[in-house]
């Protein structure tokens, strides 16, 4: 796996059982996790983990962190407002491998309603160890996501 065992980690209430299952086999595997919430099966509002998980990764705390929610679609969609978090929702195993590898993913979205926990494990173990390809092709779409976030992305310089 990544080097850097150093993870991040939040939930919504639906993602809550499989989050504390999650920390427990990572920290088995040698890993350092930090819990951003939340911390019950209660109903809450799942854009407050999102909120403190992406802040942490934005401000070089952590390199990679995963969201679980019901289906992984709403947290990831509160992440993608973060600048420079790319949050991605995976179900197979080739998706978490490809966010890596050519979109370069920081976030890892799962659905705890979804998906079985034993597929959370395999996601989360391909998502840790699986780097980015620094290709030129990869690169050139990764700077062009980060003109779109800040508003300087002109179509026409890339025609």
């Amino acid at each position: 796996m990544n080097e850097n065992k150093n993870i991040i980690i939040g939930c919504d209430h639906a993602g809550y059982e499989y989050k504390c299952r999650l920390i427990t086999r990572l920290e088995l595997l040698g890993y350092s996790v930090t819990d951003v919430g939340t911390y019950s099966s209660e109903s809450c509002d799942y854009p407050i983990p999102v909120h403190a998980l992406c802040k942490k990764i934005q401000n070089g705390e952590f390199n990679r962190g995963i969201l679980i929610c019901g289906t992984g679609i709403g947290v990831s969609i509160a992440a993608n407002k973060h600048k420079g978090i790319r949050a991605a929702v995976c179900s197979d195993d080739f998706s978490a491998e490809m966010t890596r590898k050519h979109n370069d993913a920081n976030v890892l979205c799962m659905g705890a309603r979804v998906l079985e926990f034993t597929k959370v494990c395999e996601l989360t173990d391909i998502f840790l160890k699986t780097e980015a390809l620094d290709e030129d092709r990869h690169l050139r779409r990764l700077r062009m996501i980060s003109e779109l976030e800040d508003g300087t992305f002109d179509d026409k310089k890339y025609e």
